[in-house]
């Protein structure tokens, strides 16, 4: 796609979730750094998130983590889904947590006891239930689950409780609900992890049916691993449900999506659009934790990254690719992609944005929205958000 109106009308229909732990307090194992202003409540870190949407205008939805976004009494979760639509966003995918109670020092759904099998499932039936109540459509599990030490647990018996387990909760899942299933190569568990790569991801999908699906989160990979063609292939398969965005330089840094590799997020894009997933029901989302940076300008940042990206990709001639291709012209071929990747997309985002009718700068309309210094303000007292340590 080489016409840059039809770029652009691809660029409108981008959607971009940020996820609620981004706006509050993160850090490393070993500590966690405040920050001033950061929310206290769901309702705090809605607000923000639609500062970063009134700016971008890509990102219309938000990502809850349940129970760090746990509200309570039965209306809890209905109120929470009104605030956000007055604020000019909605509530997306659903976040488990089974990995930060005592009973999971073992494993979760994966554990030897039944007893801690039956709570960690138990809690993921809960998210479905949250899922009903706000109209979200995705679940997504990530398990740290995994052990330590060679002979500490039977490692195929753990597959069959994983299986067991999500069998259990997919059963659950409504008629236009999905279960997205992320893995990772390590940590916290050092000698097996029971879901460390897109083909265990992949197996127990396809076994549990076409509801579902895939996650790719950027930084969970051994340093080399082809990430575009993981892409390429759960596509190719019908199985890619969503992308968790980030950058990594070593291990899962979570670092602001781009910042590490810029080029590798471009060919994962270029592989997103070639295989349909930019018009599919691929879910793009950000899991990023902003430790040491101001959080929602990082946020935004963040969405601005996927964009050019994605512009990039978009912009490749594919014609002209696929002739190098046919002909087996390397050079030409690379030449190709890398003509897109060089052009520098911002005028045309800008271009974009005003289209859309908001700021062609999104960092400096969020400057002088003075949210930043509001919030600060207004924030003091109570319980910031945030995972502790």
């Amino acid at each position: 796609m080489t016409d840059s109106a039809a770029v652009k009308a691809a660029l409108k229909t981008q959607a971009v979730e940020t996820p609620s732990w981004a706006y509050g307090n993160s850090g490393t194992r070993f500590k966690v750094f405040a920050q001033q202003g950061v929310p206290r409540s769901p309702q705090e870190k809605l607000d923000d998130a639609a500062q970063v949407h009134a700016v971008t205008g890509v990102a219309p939805t938000v990502a809850l983590h349940i129970p760090w976004d746990k509200m309570d009494g039965p209306d809890g979760y209905a109120d929470l889904a009104k605030h956000a639509e007055e604020r000019g966003v909605k509530l997306g995918a659903i976040n488990s947590n089974t990995f930060q109670d005592d009973d999971y020092k073992l494993g979760s759904i994966c554990h030897p006891e039944a007893a801690v099998r039956r709570k960690a499932v138990g809690h993921l039936l809960e998210c479905v239930d949250i899922m009903d109540a706000t109209g979200s459509r995705d679940l997504k599990l990530w398990f740290a689950d995994g052990t330590n030490y060679p002979g500490q647990d039977d490692i195929r018996g753990r597959q069959d409780r994983l299986a067991e387990g999500l069998a259990e909760v997919y059963e659950r899942l409504g008629d236009d609900q999905r279960l997205l299933l992320e893995y990772k190569l390590f940590e916290p568990a050092f000698y097996t992890t029971d879901v460390p790569d897109w083909g265990t991801a992949y197996a127990h999908c396809l076994k549990l049916g076409p509801k579902a699906q895939v996650v790719v989160d950027t930084g969970h990979h051994a340093p080399g691993t082809n990430i575009e063609f993981i892409v390429a292939t759960l596509l190719r398969e019908g199985k890619l449900g969503a992308f968790d965005f980030n950058s990594r330089f070593y291990a899962d840094d979570d670092l602001m999506v781009g910042a590490a590799d810029p080029f590798q997020l471009f060919r994962i894009m270029y592989e997103v659009v070639r295989g349909g997933g930019f018009t599919s029901d691929v879910a793009f989302m950000l899991d990023q934790c902003h430790n040491i940076e101001a959080k929602i300008p990082a946020v935004i940042r963040s969405v601005m990254n996927v964009q050019e990206a994605t512009a990039k990709a978009l912009l490749v001639d594919r014609d002209a690719l696929t002739a190098a291709q046919r002909t087996g012209d390397v050079l030409e071929a690379n030449a190709v992609l890398m003509d897109a990747y060089n052009t520098d997309v911002r005028p045309l985002l800008r271009e974009v944005r005003e289209e859309l009718g908001i700021d062609p700068d999104p960092i400096a309309a969020y400057r002088r929205s003075g949210w930043a210094e509001k919030i600060v303000a207004e924030r003091v007292g109570g319980e910031q958000a945030g995972w502790g340590a």
